[in-house]
């Protein structure tokens, strides 16, 4: 559990380049089976003009061209905000091992709160799930986005 302190502070990092962005602060990060960092990432929609720009998916793109694999298997994401149906989905379609979040998301989650994509029985592969690690710094980042954005 205190790995996943320590990881998830590097997620918040993350987030918070998104906040000094303007974008929405999510941040993301891909540990490998060693327990070393491979990237991360944070939301860049408002950026790149891209509706998938999520801090998930580019931190996934990003993994796969670091380590010259499409499967990410054995690799742990972990994410300030439960992941949206689509980025649930590309850590399905990657084979990551395991998602670590922060705070969830009752809008759109996809990993446990509106959906559960990570453990669909219907799909050939399912994530181990940590949920609440860092949760109180992760929310009130987004809330204090979102209260100044008001």
């Amino acid at each position: 559990m205190n790995s996943d302190k320590i990881f998830m502070k590097l997620a918040l990092e993350e987030a918070l380049r998104a906040y000094k962005e303007n974008e929405v602060p999510i941040g993301a990060v891909l540990i490998d089976e060693s327990g070393i960092l491979v990237c991360g990432e944070h939301n860049r929609i408002e950026q790149l003009s891209d509706a998938t720009a999520h801090a998930e998916i580019l931190t996934l793109r990003a993994a796969s061209k670091i380590l010259n694999r499409r499967r990410l298997s054995n690799c742990t994401l972990y994410s300030t905000v439960e992941p949206c149906a689509m980025c649930a989905g590309a850590l399905v379609l990657c084979r990551v091992k395991r998602l670590v979040y922060g705070v969830t998301d009752s809008k759109f989650g996809a990993a446990e709160s509106l959906f559960n994509v990570v453990n669909n029985p219907a799909l050939n592969h399912q994530l181990k799930v940590t949920a609440g690690v860092l949760e109180e710094e992760c929310c009130e980042l987004m809330k204090k986005f979102f209260v100044e954005r008001r």
